[in-house]
């Protein structure tokens, strides 16, 4: 069994898919790395991109074909400012021109360039095939598959042998919840500790710190920025931003200029249920709403359910504890990284293989043991209220109206938000002992239920809401 690390599992990307977007993007560069590598890449006369499946039927909504062009200019994700997308591609459109790596020139017009092919290749539902064709006339290619949450992989699984080597160095070896159950009672110690010596296998304490707190930040940015943010969100649907409103009518009257003052004005403010419940969809709704015009957001553990845990951990920090600083988020950020890669080794985290049930289910599952464990509950409790979360996410189709991240995925963060919190409720005032049915056995029934799950409901907007809705009613 292959390491996941808890930076595996949330990573700073670029809206609006992890699996459509930020994968094809992060195959691009791997491709011009492989190209560079093999002295390829000042050679190449003309690329062409071939997407199959679920990349090709759900891929304009879902602006594969930027994030394509993105890569193969050599853009990071993480880094590229935000104002800079909409240009860059503009010029490739307009001058059907690519600097290839920000660096050599090539004739390259997108509708000829990018190739949406409905077939489904056998490997993953999530194909692309890059193809050069070098200056002596020479053709070489090369096919990644997008598997969710940024993870790109090749058939070959070159990277496989070195992640199987550092998972068995791990102090503490996870692949199953029962096995990080018994490392706990053994060791005596929280979910979060393990997974922590796990990670200083792979990195200082120092860097641990450092990328868990850039993680944090960028939630915290994200959800500022979708509160702050009013308008129509691209590509058609012409779906009104809410969590703006929606914040203007819950905020105090307290000044901030800042995201931390933003955050510490809102421990000020006044209470009750009805607004706990309206400040928790207000955050989940304001990431999505970032994400669905490609803004920057942390796949958590994917683009599609990026406001889940930024919304529940910013319940935590706002709500549930005032004083709450870094070593929670920390704490919440590692179990949630863990739940998550149990759910990545035993089923999936792509909506493409397994339905909504892969993402906004996952993140809420994430979620509601990451707050469980902040609220006191013992690792028991945690797996307790993770298996609960997903137990009410299983069969949950992904059926994108128009293909777009918007309708029903933006609602259905909130929801997963919301679900998460009432799940470490149920743990919390439960004895796991008598629970009927564990963590290991949700993951296994998702999956079961993934491959059962005709392909018309996972994230081919061909059944459901996406056939039963029609773009001239939006």
């Amino acid at each position: 069994m292959e390491s996941i690390s808890v930076f595996d599992m949330l990573k700073i990307g670029v809206g609006p898919s992890s699996s459509h977007t930020l994968g094809p993007w992060r195959a691009a560069e791997r491709w011009l790395a492989r190209l560079d590598s093999r002295g390829n890449l000042e050679k190449v006369e003309e690329v062409e991109v071939h997407l199959y499946g679920s990349l090709s039927l759900t891929g304009k909504g879902h602006a594969t074909d930027y994030a394509v062009m993105l890569g193969l200019l050599g853009a990071d994700p993480e880094q590229i400012p935000i104002a800079d997308i909409d240009p860059l591609i503009t010029g490739i459109k307009d001058n059907n021109i690519l600097k290839l790596n920000g660096k050599y020139k090539i004739v390259f017009d997108p509708k000829k360039n990018i190739v949406f092919n409905r077939k489904f290749l056998p490997f993953h539902a999530n194909g692309i095939k890059f193809q050069a064709i070098l200056k002596s006339g020479r053709k070489i290619s090369k096919t990644y598959y997008s598997i969710g949450g940024g993870f790109v992989i090749s058939e070959e699984r070159k990277n496989a042998k070195r992640k199987v080597d550092m998972f068995n160095k791990f102090p503490y070896p996870i692949q199953k919840g029962t096995e990080l159950l018994e490392y706990c009672k053994k060791e005596d110690l929280k979910i979060s500790d393990i997974v922590l010596e796990n990670e200083k296998s792979l990195r200082s304490n120092e860097e641990i710190d450092y990328q868990l707190n850039r993680i944090w930040n960028t939630m915290l940015e994200c959800m500022y920025t979708g509160c702050h943010t009013e308008g129509t969100l691209p590509g058609g649907l012409n779906v009104k931003r809410r969590a703006f409103e929606m914040h203007n009518k819950l905020k105090s009257d307290l000044p901030y200029s800042t995201p931390e003052e933003w955050l510490q004005s809102i421990r000020q403010t006044e209470v009750k249920f009805r607004q706990i419940l309206q400040w928790v969809s207000c955050f989940a709704l304001s990431v999505n709403e970032v994400n669905a015009s490609l803004g920057r957001v942390v796949t958590a553990p994917t683009n599609g359910s990026a406001g889940v845990i930024p919304a529940v951990l910013m319940y935590y920090m706002v709500i549930e504890n005032h004083a709450g600083n870094f070593e929670h988020v920390k704490q919440f950020l590692l179990v949630a990284g863990e739940i998550g890669s149990i759910f990545k080794k035993g089923a999936t985290i792509s909506a493409a293989m397994g339905g909504c049930q892969a993402e906004i289910g996952v993140s809420s599952a994430m979620a509601a043991g990451a707050l469980t464990e902040l609220l006191g509950g013992s690792p028991e409790q945690v797996l307790m209220a993770a298996e609960i979360a997903m137990e009410h996410h299983l069969g949950l189709t992904c059926d994108p109206i128009g293909g777009l991240v918007q309708i029903p995925c933006i609602e259905r963060n909130s929801m997963g938000a919301i679900k998460a919190i009432n799940a470490a409720e149920l743990a919390l005032g439960s004895d796991p002992s008598a629970a009927k049915v564990p963590l290991d056995k949700v993951v296994q029934t998702m999956w079961e239920t993934a491959k059962d799950m005709s392909s018309k409901y996972k994230e081919t907007s061909e059944g459901g809401l996406a056939v039963g809705v029609f773009l001239s009613d939006c």
